[in-house]
């Protein structure tokens, strides 16, 4: 069992090291938040890590010091669990930058506000860049939303690690109070309609032209709230079939038991109510492709769990 608010960071001749990583809302900390950082990590014997999404990582902890820290801290994890809102990552804007064109600290944090922590069908990563340079990497983020002199542009569907892509264009020029109504629709519209799947994986499977038809016709109010999902979705510890074009074509069929070969992706597919099993082993990552696309025997590896037990209790719960 993962320490509470922990990350497992590295095994190593049998002994393990963990990480905790605080929430701070678009990169910007207070000098006494600091001075806590450097109290924790110098008594500790940790470091700490600047990491991508504008945190402050502190790394090489024993299992018993992490709620220790947390304590002394005084402050709440970054992430509360695998698939949810992760980051929003916020460049400097017109504050504090010479290049900015629109306010992207206040749209970023009003962001952050609305959407860290909540819950979604796969990790989802928003970023918000105050000119075209593109600071927050929006063209690699779930939905992006970057500066121009006329407003804001919105991209969703990007994302980076082991299976890169893009982010397509949705729309142009908007206020910002527009941008955060589109931004509500999409996040509503992929946790309606969207498997186990990151944003762009999801657009990949329906389409990006029928993503853009249904986002933007309840932007323009041309649809009404009652639209049907487009993958049926099931409730925890019901039974359903793979579906074809998803993450995974699924070879794991309703019946079969699950073995160390058995593909992460088919078997939560096929049985969602394991989900909880794996997060209860440290599993937490589920929608991210890496993890999604190993088989047990190599997850419990890099976890450092006995394959065996997970097996027993997943096999369980089927």
């Amino acid at each position: 069992m993962l320490p509470t608010g922990a990350n497992l960071q590295k095994i190593w001749n049998g002994k393990k090291t963990y990480a905790v990583t605080p929430h701070i809302p678009g990169g910007f900390v207070k000098a006494d938040a600091l001075r806590k950082y450097a109290d924790v990590a110098e008594k500790y014997g940790a470091t700490l890590k600047l990491t991508s999404a504008q945190r402050i990582m502190i790394t090489g902890l024993k299992a018993e010091e992490a709620e220790q820290v947390w304590a002394e801290l005084e402050m709440q994890p970054a992430i509360g669990f695998a698939n949810c809102v992760r980051s929003i990552k916020i460049c400097p804007g017109i504050a504090f930058c010479k290049r900015g064109k629109q306010d992207s600290i206040k749209l970023g944090l009003e962001l952050d506000k609305r959407y860290h922590k909540k819950e979604m069908p796969s990790r989802m990563k928003m970023g918000v860049a105050g000119c075209p340079n593109s600071c927050a990497e929006v063209h690699v983020k779930d939905v992006g939303l970057l500066a121009t002199d006329a407003g804001w542009n919105v991209y969703v569907g990007g994302s980076a690690g082991s299976h890169p892509r893009l982010a397509d264009l949705l729309i142009e020029d908007l206020t910002a109070e527009e941008a955060l109504h589109i931004v509500d629709i999409i996040v509503r519209y992929y946790q309606k309609n969207a498997d186990i799947e990151r944003v762009g994986q999801f657009i990949d499977r329906i389409g990006l032209k029928k993503f853009k038809a249904d986002v933007l016709a309840e932007f323009y109010k041309g649809v009404s709230e009652t639209t049907e999902p487009l993958v049926s979705q099931s409730a925890a510890g019901e039974k359903i079939i793979p579906v074809a074009g998803g993450l995974t074509e699924g070879t794991l069929v309703l019946g079969d038991k699950i073995t160390a070969d058995s593909v992460i992706s088919d078997i939560i597919r096929v049985y969602p109510q394991t989900v909880p099993v794996f997060r209860s082993f440290g599993m937490g990552c589920l929608g991210c492709p890496s993890s999604t696309g190993e088989a047990v025997q190599k997850a419990a590896e890099i976890h450092g769990i006995k394959v065996d037990e997970i097996l027993a209790a997943l096999n369980k719960v089927i």
